[in-house]
């Protein structure tokens, strides 16, 4: 139970969270569109189809830029700040952390793309790309 410090509920009275079912849902089956892409494009690798998995690839990085974008926004239509009670901390920090993840996984993915035009990835050896996948 929440302390009564923070009025005994969380959110914390005065906090308006976001409608869980408009833009957190919109990132969270922009993320799952990202993961498929990315299978598609490592499916891709073994099979030796190299259109395909740069298909996917790329994919996989414009959803990660369009997850950041809606992150943005998604930050901009808060009426609350980071220093506005424990909710705003953990909001901010735990939102902000996976969004650095996704930036971070998104360019991993583009190093993966570029090394992908390059053929240094075939059926056998594409380990470089599965890091970056797993990441």
């Amino acid at each position: 139970m929440p302390a009564v410090t923070m009025g005994g509920v969380w959110p914390p009275l005065g906090i308006e969270t976001l409608d869980p079912l408009g833009l957190p849902l919109l990132n969270t089956l922009i993320l799952l569109a990202s993961g498929v892409c990315t299978v598609y494009a490592h499916r891709a690798i073994i099979a030796g189809l190299k259109v395909d998995a740069m298909n996917g690839i790329l994919g996989a990085i414009v959803y990660g830029l369009l997850f950041s974008y809606c992150q943005f926004v998604e930050y901009s239509l808060c009426n609350f700040a980071i220093n506005d009670s424990a909710y705003g901390s953990v909001f901010f920090v735990a939102t902000g952390f996976h969004g650095l993840h996704v930036i971070i996984g998104s360019i991993l993915l583009w190093a993966s793309y570029v090394r992908l035009v390059k053929d240094h990835f075939s059926r056998e050896r594409h380990l470089g790309f599965e890091f970056a996948a797993w990441y």
